[in-house]
């Protein structure tokens, strides 16, 4: 984030003025401070009118309070797959397909059904010169490895815009049931054995969601173009974003497919 210096006669250089070296090694105290007065206020645009080259990572303002609500969320989510009949219908080979291409869209929808709203903080990497000058390791930040730097601003702000969408639907408990049976039955461009069962199945969910908001709102199928819209936006939701932000801090280095297969009770030794 470009911080402002102030143009100085020749002559004013050395008068009241902040050196070079203060202005960098101060650099990261003003964009956190930057953050919290532009984005911090809801429905915030995901532009920036900060440098837009710069890949800024966020993390959790309160990640204990933050992190234990998605996991809650994600609990409802698999035990949702599995309380349907349907899904283990499904090859157990489709089936892994199934989860782990949609488990992340279906966590967004949880999130909004859930109303789940949460604060950011900037994090920003430091500057090699600051590292040289601090004498902090190179090695030893390259140790820690890129999750310790949160996730993509610009991801996390297109989850948060498409939330925002949800909840100015207001969507309904039962649309938000079809919904999670669109999503999970989404083949996409993926191998199935069971290919023509599957799309059946999301058919199946589309036309009783289409049926209900038809008698809902006297026929305006316009909200169910609208919300059709919104789910295939969850699709280019970043599923490295989800796990860095919600999941990361309590997982470490743990794989959430591997959780999913054994909340389901299918055995990821089959993988």
């Amino acid at each position: 984030m470009d911080i402002q210096i102030p143009a100085e006669k020749c002559q004013n250089e050395t008068h009241h003025a902040k050196s070079i070296l203060y202005q960098i090694l101060n650099k990261e105290h003003a964009g956190e401070t930057k953050w919290h007065q532009q984005y911090r206020s809801p429905h915030h645009s995901m532009g920036s009118r900060g440098c837009s080259c710069v890949d800024r990572r966020v993390v959790l303002e309160t990640p204990e309070t933050t992190c234990r609500i998605a996991s809650e969320v994600l609990l409802k989510t698999l035990t949702f797959i599995r309380n349907l009949p349907s899904f283990y219908h499904v090859p157990w080979e489709d089936q892994v397909v199934l989860i782990q291409q949609n488990w992340a869209p279906l966590f967004v929808l949880g999130l909004a059904q859930e109303r789940v709203d949460f604060d950011l903080r900037e994090t920003s990497a430091p500057s090699l010169l600051k590292k040289i000058l601090l004498n902090q390791s190179l090695t030893a930040r390259n140790e820690v490895g890129s999750s310790s730097l949160g996730a993509s601003f610009a991801e996390v702000q297109k989850m948060k815009n498409l939330l925002w969408k949800f909840w100015d639907l207001d969507v309904s408990a039962k649309e938000y049931a079809y919904l999670k049976g669109i999503i999970l039955f989404n083949s996409g461009c993926c191998v199935l054995k069971c290919l023509p069962y599957v799309q059946t199945l999301q058919q199946e969910a589309q036309q009783a969601l289409m049926e209900f908001i038809s008698m809902m709102f006297n026929g305006n199928l316009g909200r169910f173009t609208w919300i059709l819209q919104l789910i295939a936006s969850l699709q280019d939701i970043d599923v490295d974003a989800i796990e860095e932000l919600f999941f990361r801090p309590i997982l470490g280095e743990a794989t959430l497919n591997v959780l999913h297969l054994e909340t389901l009770y299918i055995k990821s030794d089959w993988l």
